[in-house]
């Protein structure tokens, strides 16, 4: 059976960072395109970082370029992004997703979920 969890999110002030981790178990790891997704109170859920399956190729959407970076490591079949100079309006559940082999925008195209972690930037 396969398992994603997320955790590292929290109430931080503007101007801060955080460091959110994935940890998937019950499938190759290494298999998988890893994405990060969000999803703020009465808004759509939107993309906001891809790391293929060896990390040799990292995607972001626009708005989110310069301070994010995601990383993985296949060893500890663990999945990570660094957000700096938090704003309020990066306050969302931040979803953590695989899907086989590349990365893509939509979505419904990741296989596997998790529950979420909450990420709160009080200004």
């Amino acid at each position: 059976q396969v398992q994603v969890v997320e955790s590292g999110g929290g109430l931080v002030q503007a101007g801060g960072s955080l460091n959110l981790s994935c940890t998937a178990s019950g499938l190759t790891f290494d298999d998988y395109a890893m994405g990060w997704f969000r999803q703020a109170p009465g808004k759509e859920r939107e993309g906001v970082s891809c790391i293929s399956w060896n990390g040799a190729t990292t995607y972001y959407a626009n708005s989110m370029k310069g301070r994010f970076t995601i990383s993985r490591d296949n060893a500890k079949n663990t999945l990570y992004l660094e957000i700096y100079s938090l704003k309020p309006e990066d306050t969302a559940m931040y979803y953590c997703a695989a899907r086989e082999w590349y990365c893509s925008g939509p979505s419904d195209e990741y296989s596997y979920w998790g529950q979420g972690t909450q990420v709160t930037v009080s200004s």
